[in-house]
């Protein structure tokens, strides 16, 4: 009997052509690869979790990275068409790949397409040249511009990302550019506010006093500004930093933010499983060559306890408008210091809970760190 609860598979492609200043992910420069090899190590992890998770169906395949863009083709096909063989897919399932900018000449998306991808991400994280110079992009924003013409001319379903809180950013010059995004009328828009990775190269900058991020009023004007015109546009958000027209959210960003299970294959690419009563929390090798050398034996699994698994549905699922569900015998009711902060929250106007369904209010999602502090301290 099949069992219809959402599951993913997320692969994770290690290479990008230049490291982002800003960037945290496992991610090395570019190089040449063993397309073969890649082929049979991704096809035996895929082969190992499937043997774990039997009679399901996927709901979303998602290729991230890095620039899993800049795979050779045969990786991506041979991808997909194991996940066909070894699971299927349920009828609406979402396939989606990763890409920048300089990757995008229509025959590559095409071929991309024809392989059974059904969804772009672009990487354009800003439309103006000043920007992406010191965002460290090798791309400038006429050919973001024409990236996302491309995309949306070749896949039904297209999104972006743009980082803004640049240091500089004046709240007049977001919402110009935010305009311009929104004109190209894509379902769908990732909004990230820049954030100071620790081990990062920006890191280093603000360290050394080279130079300041924004400020916490100029932070929150600009999160505001965008919740404000994204929502007029039609795309309103569903998550703190996405944003979708209706039919439009990511399927499989749903998975991670309901709690739902998902694959992890590719170096250092993350999962969460429930198999046989167990919430299980697993990670391949980080480095391409250790991954490659250990395959599904290069795993590290754990099984979650109850209080890790509190703080992963907290963390997550406040992160979306729809909030949580809690029911009456959760976990999270068994600490009776913890209900008395959640009364407070819900007091202080930062979170409701009706009919068991937890949700941080928008001045909640503000300060979403802080209502996660009192709930999980």
């Amino acid at each position: 009997m099949t069992d219809h609860t959402p599951l993913g598979v997320y692969v994770h492609w290690p290479y990008c052509a230049r490291i982002c200043p800003y960037c945290d992910f496992n991610i090395y420069k570019n190089k040449t690869v063993d397309a073969a090899r890649w082929i049979e190590v991704l096809t035996r992890d895929l082969e190992h979790w499937a043997a774990r998770t039997p009679n399901r169906k996927l709901t979303s395949l998602y290729f991230g990275g890095g620039t899993p863009s800049l795979a050779p083709l045969g990786v991506i096909d041979a991808v997909i068409r194991a996940c066909e063989r070894l699971w299927g897919f349920a009828p609406d399932a979402e396939i989606t790949i990763e890409a920048n900018p300089t990757d995008a000449e229509q025959a590559h998306f095409e071929a991309l397409a024809g392989a059974g991808v059904n969804r772009l991400s672009l990487g354009v994280q800003s439309l103006r040249d000043d920007a992406l110079r010191f965002l460290g992009r090798d791309h400038d924003a006429a050919a973001a511009r024409r990236a996302i013409e491309t995309a949306q001319r070749v896949f039904n379903r297209t999104t972006f990302d743009l980082i803004y809180a640049r240091p500089g950013q004046t709240l007049d010059a977001w919402r110009a550019e935010l305009s311009e995004a929104l004109d190209f009328g894509a379902g769908h828009l990732s909004l990230y506010q820049l954030t100071i990775e620790p081990g990062t190269a920006f890191a280093k900058a603000v360290s050394a006093g080279r130079w300041a991020p924004a400020n916490e009023d100029q932070c929150a004007d600009q999160f505001d500004l965008a919740q404000e015109m994204t929502a007029s546009a039609g795309l309103p958000a569903y998550e703190i930093s996405n944003h979708a027209a209706p039919g439009e959210r990511s399927r499989h960003n749903l998975i991670y933010w309901n709690y739902h299970d998902y694959i992890g294959v590719g170096p250092g690419a993350h999962g969460r499983l429930s198999i046989d009563g167990s919430r299980l929390a697993t990670e391949a090798a980080k480095a391409p060559a250790d991954y490659l050398a250990g395959g599904a034996d290069g795993y590290v699994t754990e099984a979650l306890d109850e209080a890790a698994q509190l703080v992963e549905r907290l963390t997550m699922g406040l992160r979306l408008a729809d909030g949580i569900t809690l029911y009456a015998d959760d976990f999270f009711y068994a600490d009776e210091a913890r209900t008395e902060r959640l009364h407070a929250l819900i007091a202080d106007g930062l979170v409701t809970l009706d009919c068991g369904r937890l949700v941080a209010t928008a001045n909640g999602r503000r300060v979403l760190n802080a209502v996660l502090y009192e709930l999980l301290r």
